[in-house]
């Protein structure tokens, strides 16, 4: 009985065994889970193709008024930095314009813009202080997150009248530098004479089309879309009116 019973032992070992070894080698780590945010960064999403009025965008409407008003050559450029801040860049004004998204009451730059004492104000005197709406532009932006944003803004080459289409971009991008206390290269463009009068010599285009002979406008950005170049254009050819 014994012998029969080793017997059978066997017979069951040898029919089973390949299963137990394959059993035994299935064994797997637990698999690592991973957890896919659907939502990507904020930055990394364009915000559409067109601008929503609503909304300021950093690199339309805010970094070339700083760049224009404060990251100039003796201010807040990089190779200046008066007081540690530069302002010609969305991180160099993040790292040491101490904005406070949200709270533009908190925040450094906001204070700096707003103070009521002309000899702690920026841009500092002589220079013409900020305008209520260049303001309130940046106060907005910082309540909306003080985001990295852009739109497209949908340039329409159709318009060129003086006060739709090249007051604004002077008035944003070239006033700073280009005003009676600070006529960067000899050239106003603070008032529509003295733009008229940059635009009948030549410079004006020159200037913001990048043409050889010209200095490249704005200094320290971007250039102009080339849509805003076009109505610029357009508007020279038809005599520069103040219309």
């Amino acid at each position: 009985m014994k012998f029969k019973s080793a017997l059978l032992f066997k017979t069951v070992l040898i029919l089973f065994l390949p299963f137990l070894i394959v059993l035994i080698s299935c064994k797997h780590e637990p698999e690592e889970i991973v957890i896919v945010d659907p939502i990507p960064p904020i930055d990394t999403i364009p915000d559409g193709l067109s601008c929503d009025p609503d909304t300021v965008y950093f690199r339309n409407d805010v970094l070339p008024l700083l760049i224009s008003s404060c990251g100039m050559s003796g201010c807040h450029d990089g190779s200046t930095a008066q007081e540690g801040v530069i302002l010609t860049s969305y991180q160099s004004v993040m790292n040491t314009a101490e904005i406070i998204p949200g709270n533009p009451g908190s925040s450094k730059l906001y204070e700096a813009i707003t103070e009521s004492e002309t000899d702690e104000r920026m841009p500092p005197p002589p220079a013409s202080a900020l305008s209520t709406d260049q303001i309130l532009l940046i106060r907005k932006w910082i309540e909306q997150g003080a985001r990295n944003n852009y739109c497209d803004a949908g340039c329409d080459t159709s318009n060129f009248t003086y006060s739709g289409a090249v007051k604004p971009v002077i008035e944003n991008n070239c006033k700073g530098c280009h005003n009676a206390f600070s006529s960067s290269g000899g050239v106003r463009l603070d008032d529509y004479s003295s733009v008229k009068s940059a635009a009948d010599n030549g410079s004006l285009f020159g200037a913001v089309s990048h043409q050889q002979g010209y200095s490249p406008m704005p200094k320290g950005g971007n250039k102009l879309p080339d849509c805003t170049i076009i109505q610029i254009r357009k508007w020279i050819a038809d005599g520069s009116p103040n219309n």
